[in-house]
This record gives C-alpha cells, structure tokens and sequence, in this order.
C-alpha cells in the first residue's frame, strides 16, 4: 500500500515584522531586527520539535518549499544561487510565552559563518540591500508541522558609493586652512608691531632719563650744611647716542698750537 503523502504544514495567522520602533541598528547594510514571535506556536508544537527562520529574496519567496527533513534544510552557502535559505533553529521552548528571551532577533549578525564547517545553520551577513521576506517554520521529526505567513519585503539600508561622496568638504577644509595660515600671519605681524611700539618708548624713556630729565637726575640728596645743588642746564648739542652711554656734549676742535 502506497503511504498518504504528509499532511500539510499548519497556516498561522501571525505575520514577522521589523520592529517599528526606533532601535540602533535596526536596519543596516547586512543586517536587520526582527520582532521574536511569543506565544505563537505554543498550541503546534512540542519540546522536540525545533523553530526555524526562514529567509529569502523577495523575488523568490513564492516558489520556495518547505525542506521535509532538516537534512534536507537550505543552507545560508546557497543563498546566490537557492535564493534562500534557513537559519537562526531554536527550540519551540525559547517562543513559549513563559520563556525569557530577547524582544529581537538579529538576522545577518553571525560574521563567522565561514569557520563553521559548511553544514551547521549560519546566520550570516546578508549580501545585498535585498529586499527579503522571511516567515517562521516549525520542524518536527516528521517534517514541516507549522509555519507563519511571509513578512512584508524588507529593504537593507545601502552602502554609500566612493564615486558618491562630495568632495566639497575636502575643498572646504582646504580654505579654512588657508584663512588660518593668513590669521596667523596677521597676528604675528601684529606681535611685532607691538614689540616695536613697546621697544621705541623704552628708548625714549632712557633717553630723556640719561639726559637729566628723569627721575635719577632729579633726586637731591641734602647734608647739614650743603645746600642743595640746582639741576644745571644741558650743554648745547647734548645727544643720547649711542643709548644707554649717557648724555654728553660734542668737543671742539683744539686749537692750533703757537708757532
């Protein structure tokens, strides 16, 4: 006698989607968050039996069949040319309504799929921008027994282009450093004509002291029975040169001596 063919998997109502609220990372180039189904196939499966993510292009999605075994399971190697595979198995358990688990799941996080042997379920990186769907597949040991229904496409953030990327803030960042070149010119001038300033008024300051204008040449000094002396007129010609020597009155010439 000829066995029935299995019976069909169970149709459940709940449909995977990306979480919508505002989560880091939830959407990236390889990578996307899912909602964890909980409390949804509590009444289909039992502790045996094993959840399974199943992940596909868009594209592609309708013309994917349930595997009837796990050996049998698509494997994320195949994903360019199957155009889907499955992954991220779990125990029913870890989706009962009891069990504490994380409120997402990561699809494309495992970066070391390579160093796993070919054969073990992978969850690796995810190729392109996609888009994908994916639905939720409980395995028993007979085969498919239950599985959600197809998300809505889901598109992966692209990566950015070099041919893409402006040029005008290297431009930018070139002009602001020839403004701060010149700004620091300009205050170095600025330095020196302040210590110029600075350096002219000293020299003028020792030159009216050496000529007996300043306060050294002013100071008297009294005794008991000196009267002070008064502040005697500059010789004409008196000169500050070189500074600092003191103020002195050019000599003339001698006179011829007698024949």
């Amino acid at each position: 006698l000829l066995s029935s063919p299995p019976a069909p998997p169970a149709l459940l109502p709940y449909v995977p989607r990306v979480p919508p609220a505002a989560l880091p990372g939830k959407l990236t180039a390889t990578t996307f968050a899912l909602e964890r189904p909980c409390c949804v196939f509590d009444r289909h499966a039992n502790a045996s039996d094993a959840v399974w993510l199943v992940v596909a292009f868009a594209n592609a999605s309708d013309a994917f069949r349930n595997p009837p075994s796990r050996a049998d399971v698509p494997l994320y190697e195949r994903l360019p040319t199957a155009r889907s595979y499955m992954t991220l198995e779990a125990a029913a358990a870890a989706y009962a309504c009891s069990a504490p688990s994380p409120a997402v799941l990561r699809v494309g996080g495992d970066t070391a799929c390579g160093d796993q042997g070919g054969w073990d379920p992978c969850n690796g990186p995810l190729p392109s921008p996609g888009p994908y769907r994916v639905k939720f597949l409980v395995m028993g040991c007979q085969g498919p027994k239950a599985e959600t229904r197809w998300s809505d496409p889901i598109l992966l953030r692209r990566a950015g282009s070099p041919s893409t990327i402006d040029p005008a803030p290297a431009r930018r960042g070139g002009d602001v450093v020839v403004i701060t070149s010149i700004l620091a010119s300009l205050g170095t001038v600025l330095a020196a004509a302040a210590l110029g300033a600075v350096g002219t008024e000293a020299w003028r300051s020792l030159c009216r002291r050496d000529s007996g204008t300043g306060t050294f040449s002013r100071r008297s000094y009294r005794t008991h029975h000196i009267p002070p002396a008064l502040p005697q007129p500059l010789p004409p010609g008196c000169r500050c040169s070189p500074p600092g020597l003191g103020c002195f009155a050019p000599r003339p010439p001698a006179p011829c001596p007698a024949e």
